[in-house]
């Protein structure tokens, strides 16, 4: 199991972005309103998961907005992956 997915929040920032397509970016806004945070909060754990890479942010402007866009690595899907498989162990009883 990997202690930095294994978070709540975190699991549920991993697997929100799971659903993309590799370089396929959720909008900041868009993942707070899926996994429910605070802006404070989903940052905090955006920072600890782009700090182990597993997710990259990206800042550009929409006009003059800014936009966070967020995406998981290709080392973020893979851990992810890793650690579904160790939940998938567990509730099956191996």
């Amino acid at each position: 199991m990997d202690e930095i997915i294994h978070q709540p929040m975190r699991l549920k920032i991993m697997a929100a972005l799971n659903t993309l397509r590799a370089q396929e970016e959720l909008d900041f806004s868009r993942l707070k309103a899926i996994v429910e945070a605070t802006d404070g909060n989903l940052g905090a754990h955006i920072g600890t998961l782009e700090k182990a890479g597993y997710v990259a942010v990206s800042k550009t402007f929409a006009g003059k907005r800014p936009r966070t866009g967020l995406r998981m690595t290709r080392e973020g899907r893979k851990a992810f992956a890793g650690h579904v498989a160790a939940l998938r162990e567990i509730l099956e009883g191996a």
